[in-house]
């Protein structure tokens, strides 16, 4: 079978602001998504897809892609999304589902889902580059977003994303001195990206604030000393809070935190990010979350 790898994401600037045209700075993790696939000419016209999260079975399923039917589903819902994803790649694509060959393909999802890395992203990567059609158009028929997390996991590395008011983005290289002070931490709760996105765009935004984000991008890219990091950290943090109305997750879970913490993504869920203090294992422990990873462990550059 052949195989394919697209790496998850952290983004770590800009968050909902992203949607807006403002610059966004985000970074490839280890762990990421496998794809499989085999193609058989035996004039049945199936797809026989098998979806693992982290090497365990999730979702089996086969569909009939003459007539666009799902034959068999152990989960129909799921079924019916992966259904949908591949029609719009027998749209695109100039090979797949042209014929009547099988295809046979097997996925496997590295991370949990729950982390937030970009279980949607690296699928639909994936899946383009095996159809040899445009990721991010595939990513916006089929899911939507801002498209930061699709130039990551089709680079490879750490990126410079701007979706308006085109899509625009290029290889950076994010290698601070003190990446190794860094950690994140899992809240334990995956947050509704699209109830986040949703409130967002009800609110209105001006121009100038989206500057104002991008110009933190720029500014965190090339900052070499931890303390200023950290204070661009706390001011991106609380810009966002303030436009939200809501509170930071510094004020939620760690308000006696004597280092920076930072939403990754959206807001609510997912990771956060931090530095390094004595006896930083112990507090976070302490206040339920133990799922902490250093630099070196999650971020792949």
């Amino acid at each position: 079978m052949g195989e394919i790898f697209s790496p998850g994401k952290l983004m770590l600037t800009s968050e909902y602001f992203a949607m807006d045209g403002a610059l966004v700075l985000a970074v490839p993790t280890k762990l990421g998504q496998e794809f499989f696939f085999e193609e058989k000419q035996n004039e049945s016209s199936l797809i026989y897809w098998e979806a693992h999260h982290q090497n365990v079975p999730w979702l089996k399923t086969v569909i009939d892609y003459k007539n666009w039917q799902i034959l068999e589903a152990n989960i129909p819902a799921a079924a019916e999304f992966i259904l949908k994803t591949l029609k719009n790649v027998q749209s695109l694509s100039e090979t797949k589902f042209k014929s009547t060959d099988s295809y046979h393909i097997k996925t496997n999802l590295q991370f949990p889902a729950d982390y937030g890395l970009g279980s949607s992203s690296t699928l639909m990567n994936n899946l383009a580059e095996w159809s040899d059609v445009d990721p991010f158009y595939l990513n916006t028929i089929s899911l939507g977003g801002s498209g930061y997390d699709i130039a990551v996991a089709k680079e490879k590395a750490a990126v410079l994303y701007q979706s308006k008011p085109e899509i625009k983005y290029e290889k950076v290289d994010f290698n601070p001195p003190f990446k190794n002070e860094l950690i994140f931490i899992h809240l334990n709760q995956k947050q509704d990206s699209r109830e986040g996105i949703n409130f967002y765009k009800s609110k209105n935004k001006s121009p100038k604030l989206v500057e104002e984000f991008s110009n933190l991008t720029r500014n965190i890219l090339l900052c070499n000393e931890l303390e200023n990091f950290s204070q661009l950290m706390v001011i991106h943090e609380q810009k966002i809070a303030n436009f939200l109305e809501i509170s930071t997750v510094k004020e939620k879970f760690f308000q006696d935190c004597p280092s920076f913490v930072k939403s990754l993504g959206a807001w609510g869920g997912d990771f956060v990010m931090s530095a390094k203090f004595d006896g930083y294992k112990d507090y976070f422990w302490g206040k339920g979350f133990t799922t902490i990873f250093e630099w070196v462990d999650i971020i792949n550059l």
